[in-house]
């Protein structure tokens, strides 16, 4: 596994602790490290990195996340799915010269690791949705 497949992984896990827990984001950052001693500091850079974007810039991440798709608000979502398009989102807000068919296709690769068959349809149409209005409003 590459090292920013790794480091997405570890975004997923900690987004979703932050999502379930009491504790804000600070919190399960430190205690989320402290964990995982043997994580090397590229896949720990690349994931604190992303992890800051998605809970600095959560409310902005998640009405881009219901403005697509149509008919669910993201608190009804899957926890899983929930914080798989919250990390995806970030990532194609923050890191413009990441492809978005590698961001997509990873974030899918991750879903079909983590969440039910059925939402990978459903988080690949979000994401091509975002990603699309995303390179619109760059133009």
């Amino acid at each position: 596994m590459g090292t920013r497949r790794k480091s997405r992984e570890l975004v997923l896990q900690m987004l979703f602790q932050a999502d379930m827990g009491k504790q804000t984001p600070e919190d399960v950052r430190r205690v989320f490290w402290k964990e995982r001693d043997s994580v090397g500091s590229d896949v720990q850079g690349f994931a604190e990195d992303l992890f800051r974007v998605a809970t600095d810039r959560t409310s902005e991440i998640d009405e881009l996340i219901e403005r697509h798709a149509e008919h669910w608000r993201v608190e009804r979502m899957a926890a899983v799915d929930r914080n798989v398009l919250r990390a995806a989102v970030a990532e194609l807000l923050a890191f413009p010269k990441t492809p978005r068919a590698v961001i997509i296709n990873e974030a899918l690769e991750i879903a079909r690791k983590f969440s039910a068959p059925e939402s990978v349809q459903f988080i690949n149409g979000v994401l091509d949705s975002v990603g699309r209005d995303l390179e619109k409003a760059k133009v």
